[in-house]
Parts: C-alpha cells; structure tokens; sequence
C-alpha cells in the first residue's frame, strides 16, 4: 500500500490516505509517484504527494498538521513548542539541550528541562 498526503495552499497536510499499489504502476511494471498523484486528484481533487510509512523518504511520515517544505522535499513534525526552532535536519529543538540522564520533559513556561515526576 502507498500513502498519500493532502496539501493545502501552505503545504500544511490535511490528511493522508492509503492508495492500492496497483494504483502507482505503469504498463511496463514500474511504480510512479505521478500516478498515485492522479489518481488521488482524480478520486478527491486537491494537492498531493507521496508519504513514507516506514520514513524511507521525505524525512518523516506525513501526518495532519505536519508540513511539507517542497525545496528539502520533506514532511516537517507540527512545532511542539513556541520556543524551539527547527535545526538544519528539520528536527525541532529546545533552546537548551535535554540532559542525558534520567526522563526529562520541557517546561516552556520555565523554558527548562525538568524532571519527567510521573514515572
């Protein structure tokens, strides 16, 4: 099965859906990312693009709310928090580094690391 996301006019994904491979080959057995493409558009209109479930391309399975940046051709994870900024790998990180020892959780009141309590 092939996945395919649904992109709005900011390429934020509104959805993805799953698409039978049969869908994405030609005549001569090759798959094509065009033809599952049309046949999203032709099924649903929109704006759409191929997803990875294992992650194999495009950085990251698309989700809803995820972005998609079309000049480093991947799915960018939602913003977990106002104060973290998004690195040159497309990873969102803190303002300060985790602590390697112990359950950390961010505090974006305190903008902090503070001990994960709950475990």
């Amino acid at each position: 099965m092939a996945h395919f996301a649904e992109l709005d006019e900011n390429n934020v994904v509104l959805r993805v859906i799953v698409v039978n491979n049969d869908e994405l080959f030609d005549g001569e057995e090759n798959e094509s990312e065009k033809l599952g493409i049309d046949f999203c558009i032709a099924h649903f209109g929109g704006r759409w693009i191929q997803t990875s479930y294992n992650a194999n391309f495009r950085k990251n399975y698309a989700g809803a709310g995820f972005t998609y940046d079309p000049i480093a051709d991947v799915f960018i994870s939602p913003k977990p928090y106002p104060s973290w900024l998004l690195d040159s790998n497309h990873n969102w990180q803190a303002p300060t580094p985790m602590p390697e020892d112990g359950n950390w959780v961010w505090n974006e009141e305190t903008l902090t690391w503070e001990l994960n309590q709950e475990l």
